[in-house]
């Protein structure tokens, strides 16, 4: 302090600098769930061909923001201290946003679709071990299960959606025309209902570490949250929409369909116990039943495991990069 002192900045200014910068970090992190995860809102109507990928995450900025502004409160509780059961120091909150987001965007660099929820509680767990709080393992469990659960839960659903919409299709006598005409239209509603759904759970993760400071209006918190979001989406959300969209497996606009109403329902259902879930292992997981109904030749095996090691390396190097760099800033200041 007495450093920035002898350079004319008073103690106020200090603070308001530090208020902002963690703000920042918030966003930054809610730009990284948007360049990732607009794949998981968007990718398969993208991949189909229904609509071009600047239509497409224009519907994706609007929805994002309503979820996280009506449906937000609940998940941003649980980063905020259910996860740690101490209030964590700027310095500890500041770490945590910078390690988890800087994973993310080394992930959407490559075009993997990895899990922000999954980055940003390893990096609140690294940071509640480097602080020695107590932490809430129990929670941990139930939410390391939901991100086996919820993707199984929206394989499972997809195929079985698919194998009944396979089966009307077949059965009733409509035009292909009508049917596709529907079933666009189903598809872009499904995309918006899981853009809803990123909001309602990802806009408290961004901020949520924010929000156990207690001093912004955690309404405010989730705009700023929300919107950051969106314009990651907007910016950077290309590549990762490629690969989900059309690297896991070919779909048509029933698969599109059916793959985004399966991942939005189970990303949803967690949203509502404030349970952060990965939404890009839910999509993964419909697309995946889409593309069983096909056979397993359907499926891509090489891009399956690259998201997979994604998957279960951003938790762990969130935890660890924000324990030894918390560690290592402390002892060196």
């Amino acid at each position: 302090m007495s450093a920035f002192r002898s350079i004319g900045i008073s103690v106020e200014g200090i603070i308001e600098l530090i208020f902002f910068f963690i703000l920042g970090a918030g966003a930054y992190v809610g730009w990284n769930i948007g360049a990732n995860d607009t794949a998981n809102c968007i990718g398969p109507t993208v991949g189909c061909g229904l609509l071009s990928f600047k239509k497409a995450v224009t519907l994706v900025a609007i929805f994002v923001v309503l979820g996280g502004l009506l449906q937000g409160h609940q998940v941003m509780k649980t980063i905020g201290k259910g996860i740690v059961k101490a209030d964590l120091d700027f310095l500890a909150i500041i770490v945590a946003l910078f390690c988890s987001g800087f994973f993310v965007t080394m992930a959407t660099f490559f075009r993997i679709p990895t899990s922000t929820s999954q980055a940003i509680v390893g990096s609140i767990t690294g940071i509640g071990l480097a602080v020695g709080a107590d932490v809430n393992y129990s929670k941990l469990i139930i939410i390391a299960g939901s991100w086996v659960i919820c993707p199984s839960l929206a394989m499972a659903l997809s195929f079985i959606l698919s194998q009944l919409m396979r089966f009307v299709i077949r059965r009733i006598r409509i035009s292909t025309i009508l049917v596709q005409n529907v079933l666009g239209w189903l598809a872009l509603m499904s995309g918006c209902y899981v853009a809803y759904s990123l909001g309602a759970n990802h806009a408290g993760i961004a901020v949520g570490p924010i929000a156990n400071l207690g001093i912004v209006n955690p309404t405010i918190l989730l705009f700023i949250g929300s919107v950051s979001i969106a314009v990651g989406a907007i910016t950077y959300g290309k590549k990762v929409t490629d690969t989900v969209g059309k690297g896991i497996t070919p779909l048509d606009i029933p698969g599109a369909f059916v793959a985004q109403i399966s991942s939005a329902f189970g990303i949803h259902l967690f949203s509502i116990f404030g349970i952060p879930v990965s939404t890009s292992a839910a999509i993964v997981g419909a697309v995946v039943g889409v593309g069983l109904t096909k056979g397993m030749k359907a499926i891509s095996n090489k891009t399956i495991v690259t998201i997979l090691i994604g998957w279960i390396s951003t938790p762990c190097l969130g935890a660890g990069s924000s324990f030894l760099l918390y560690r290592a800033i402390k002892i060196i200041f």
